[in-house]
């Protein structure tokens, strides 16, 4: 799904399973970008139609129902620049590769309106960002999560920009990452091909879902083994949110430290999930040569690795 930049229109058909189900979660399961509690706003302002009457919160849609919901331009948020300090592992006149630290957000957004990664990419580069994702997100091309640390490319124009996302696309884009999870994979390596999309539980969280989802795999192999832990390296042929910690919590081995995704004693001491993009490759939109940058890993990352170390039987 594109991220919403302008009004737009969301038609569909109900299906079968949604019904029976009311308006604002048959909405919401229809688009991944569409909260229960967003629908039920633009119900009360009149602006989601079933079979082209306008409904209330209580409507409760049926099979070959056709249901239009207009969503309007969000209202703007500004980047400004922010003189942040950046961890840069490469950079020309039409991309960089940024280390991004553990904790940082990439993009601004409501609760995270500063201190991101943009902010400090508008200092650095000035008015040389792609402008494809708008004045919110210039110049990414993608994304990581804020608790993880690591590898991701900028594009600095347009024609970089399309070329980088269109490597992403075709999977020729080289991602891969190091991570800490619970218990012992049995496998030395393994694949993960399970569709992600919004969990029908909770809809702030991602889950292997076959209802509105999309594929994604996940490429896995084991580094070391530790009592009650596995360091995995693993690696991306699709790029969906969250992907390697759904993917690895559906396997009953999630990232260590992770509090969304995993148990609930996870490890204090990380402060979040020990996962990092330690590798990132792709084909430089200019010049066609292939391109292939590391990070070592993090101190926070070193540390528990050592800890682990220690509970070694001797």
């Amino acid at each position: 799904m594109n991220d919403m930049t302008s009004e737009e229109t969301l038609t569909f058909t109900v299906s079968e399973v949604q019904n029976g189900a009311r308006i604002d979660v048959a909405a919401s399961s229809a688009d991944d970008r569409l909260t229960r509690s967003a629908v039920q706003h633009l119900l009360a302002d009149g602006l989601v139609l079933v079979n082209g009457n306008p409904v209330g919160k209580s409507c409760k849609v049926k099979t070959g129902d056709t249901v239009e919901v207009t969503i309007p331009e969000p209202e703007p948020l500004e980047a400004e620049p922010q003189d942040i300090p950046l961890d840069i592992v490469y950079e020309d006149d039409d991309l960089l590769v940024v280390n991004k630290p553990k904790g940082m957000v990439v993009h601004p957004a409501p609760g995270n309106p500063d201190g991101t990664l943009v902010n400090a990419l508008l200092f650095h580069c000035k008015d040389q960002l792609s402008g494809i994702n708008g004045v919110i997100r210039p110049g990414i091309v993608h994304r990581i999560d804020k608790d993880t640390s690591g590898l991701l490319i900028v594009a600095k124009n347009d024609v970089a920009h399309r070329a980088l996302a269109e490597q992403i696309k075709e999977h020729s884009f080289t991602r891969e990452y190091r991570a800490v999870v619970h218990g012992n994979l049995k496998e030395d390596t393994g694949t993960v091909d399970r569709p992600i999309g919004r969990s029908p539980k909770d809809r702030k969280k991602m889950a292997v879902t076959d209802k509105n989802s999309r594929p994604a795999v996940t490429h896995y192999e084991v580094l070391d083994r530790y009592p009650g832990y596995t360091y995995i390296k693993c690696r991306l042929e699709t790029g969906r949110t969250h992907q390697i910690r759904v993917h690895l919590a559906s396997l009953g081995h999630p990232v260590a430290g992770d509090p969304v995704y995993g148990p609930k004693n996870t490890p204090t001491q990380l402060h979040g999930q020990c996962l990092h993009a330690g590798l990132i490759g792709f084909v430089h939109p200019r010049t066609g040569e292939y391109l292939e940058f590391t990070a070592d890993l993090p101190e926070y990352f070193r540390t528990f690795l050592e800890k682990l170390e220690r509970t070694r039987p001797i």
